[in-house]
């Protein structure tokens, strides 16, 4: 399945040459998982705290369908 990929911030240092205006498209088995494609793209769990899935918040063992838009987001931190 085919899927849009968009990075925030600090996660984007995780993948070389990324692209912030237009994400990435990348190809994954069906069924895959938010967290599979994260360890895909090499991104650590840890640094994850929010994931959103076609514009809604998703958990990471949840299953993607092909065409989906996924957003990864780290922690914010500021005062």
């Amino acid at each position: 399945m085919k899927l849009t990929v968009k990075l925030s911030t600090t996660l984007r240092d995780h993948v070389k040459d990324y692209a912030p205006e237009t994400g990435l498209q990348v190809e994954m088995p069906e069924g895959s998982t938010v967290a599979q494609l994260a360890r895909h793209l090499g991104l650590p769990l840890q640094d994850i705290k929010i994931v959103m899935v076609n514009g809604r918040q998703h958990q990471v063992d949840d299953p993607m369908r092909d065409g989906d838009r996924i957003a990864y987001f780290p922690a914010v931190g500021g005062g």
